[in-house]
């Protein structure tokens, strides 16, 4: 799945992105720690490596009591369905296991999936970034609402290995530079900006090694 010489260049250019960030524009350090912990999770990811859940539970622990610090509740709620989802994805991914690479055998949704989910999240995301600015001290309630419900939907269609997740990914992680930054915390910021770039790195290697189209 890729060119390890590949992944381990990309890998070491978001550790040191993220460093120097936080050198240059020191945040909380538990920022520094979780967004490399970030890095690791998601590139690993991005070549369907089921260590990728080691790292990510790491990243959820410090990634929630950031989010609690700046009061983003939806995100508060989205960790928690991360942890859960990511018990049930380790189990998932070791089925589907190809070799002892620790790597897995990805999958494609068929294209009428995709109008459906595209409206079903806008409604949703709609609706909770409403309820969050009329109930709730959240500073963002919107991008906060726009970050959480199709980041849900493509937990859920990682955890299944279905390369079309690397779309919602994108989406999401545009969001979520744009939330952190407002929020000042530069080092979530740069997390997130290497997360687009790390995107496409998943689309290409997931849509290599993607069985056809459920149906």
């Amino acid at each position: 799945m890729g060119n390890r010489k590949y992944f381990w260049i990309f890998l070491s250019v978001g550790i040191v992105v993220q460093c120097i960030t936080y050198f240059y524009m020191p945040n909380s350090p538990w920022s520094l720690v979780s967004g490399l912990f970030g890095i690791c999770s998601v590139v690993l990811a991005a070549r369907g490596n089921i260590l990728t859940y080691l790292f990510g539970f790491a990243q959820v622990g410090t990634y929630t009591y950031l989010c609690v610090v700046e009061r983003f509740y939806a995100e508060i709620a989205l960790n928690v369905f991360y942890f859960i989802t990511m018990i049930y994805g380790v189990y998932v991914w070791r089925k589907r296991l190809t070799d002892d690479s620790l790597q897995i055998q990805t999958r494609r949704l068929s294209n009428y999936l995709a109008p459906v989910l595209v409206l079903g999240v806008l409604l949703v995301s709609l609706i909770v970034g409403w309820i969050l600015k009329h109930y709730t001290d959240d500073p963002q309630p919107y991008l906060d609402a726009f970050t959480t419900v199709p980041a849900i939907v493509a937990q859920i269609l990682m955890v299944l290995a279905f390369r079309e997740q690397w779309y919602i990914w994108m989406v999401v992680d545009v969001l979520a530079f744009v939330m952190w930054l407002r929020a000042g915390d530069y080092c979530m910021a740069a997390q997130y900006l290497f997360w687009c770039a790390n995107c496409v790195y998943g689309y290409v290697q997931w849509d290599r090694c993607a069985e056809r189209p459920l149906r």
